[in-house]
C-alpha cells in the first residue's frame, strides 16, 4: 500500500467518505481509499478551535495537523450566520446555547431570539471555510455559502444542527427535508471543497510526483 498523502483534520467518518468521493478520479495515481485518511488513522488530535473566523479555525486545524503528521492536511469549519443577529451565531453555532453539540438547545434558543422577527427579516446563510495546508507551509482556503431563510418551526428528519429550520433560497423545504444526496450536492461544505479542489489537485499531484 502506498503511503498516505492526504489527511482530513477530523475524526468524522462521514466527512472522510465525502472527501474521498470528491477526490475520486480527480488526481492520477491517487488511491483515495488508502491515501486519503482521517485524523485518527494519522494519529493526530483535534486542534482547539480558538480563532474568530471560519477561515481562521479551518486554517489552524489544517496547519497543525499538517505539521504533526507531515502530510497534506484538509480541514473545514462551518456554521450559521443570521442577518438580523449581525452574523451570529457564526463560529459559535455548535455551542450557541452554551453546550457544544446541543442541536436541540441551539435551535430552541435561536427560535426564541427570533420569535418576533417577520419572515422578510429572517435571512440567513450556512457558511463553510475549507482549508488546505502542507508540511512545507503552503496554505489555501475557500468559502462556500448557501443563502436561505429561517423557519419558525422545525421540519424534516435528515441532517443535523440547524438543518430543520433552515430553508435554502428557492427550495421550498428545509435542509432537513432534503435527502442526504441532495444536501451533499449543494451544501455549503460541498461548495467550499469544490472551490478548493484545484489547489488540492495541485498539491497532491506534486506530493505524488515527489514520493
Amino acid at each position: 500500500m502506498s503511503a498516505p498523502v492526504v489527511v482530513l483534520a477530523s475524526h468524522n467518518a462521514g466527512k472522510l467518505r465525502e472527501l474521498r468521493e470528491l477526490l475520486r478520479g480527480q488526481v492520477p495515481g491517487l488511491d483515495v481509499d488508502t491515501q486519503v485518511i482521517d485524523a485518527a488513522t494519522a494519529g493526530a488530535t483535534d486542534p482547539v478551535e480558538d480563532q474568530v473566523t471560519f477561515e481562521g479555525n479551518a486554517l489552524k486545524k489544517a496547519r497543525e495537523v499538517a505539521a504533526s503528521t507531515g502530510l497534506i492536511a484538509l480541514a473545514d469549519d462551518s456554521g450559521l450566520s443570521v442577518d438580523v443577529l449581525g452574523g451570529a451565531p457564526g463560529i459559535f453555532s455548535a455551542r450557541w446555547s452554551g453546550v457544544h453539540g446541543n442541536d436541540e438547545g441551539n435551535i430552541d434558543l435561536l427560535l426564541a431570539q427570533l420569535g418576533d422577527i417577520a419572515a422578510e427579516h429572517r435571512g440567513a446563510q450556512f457558511v463553510c471555510a475549507a482549508a488546505l495546508a502542507t508540511p512545507t507551509g503552503n496554505e489555501h482556503v475557500e468559502l462556500g455559502k448557501v443563502e436561505g431563510i429561517l423557519r419558525t418551526e422545525r421540519a424534516g428528519e435528515h441532517g443535523f444542527g440547524y438543518d430543520p429550520i433552515f430553508e435554502p433560497s428557492g427550495s421550498g423545504k428545509t435542509m432537513a427535508e432534503h435527502t442526504p444526496e441532495e444536501k451533499n450536492a449543494t451544501s455549503h461544505r460541498a461548495r467550499a471543497f469544490a472551490a478548493l479542489l484545484p489547489a488540492i489537485i495541485d498539491e497532491v499531484t506534486k506530493a505524488l510526483a515527489a514520493s
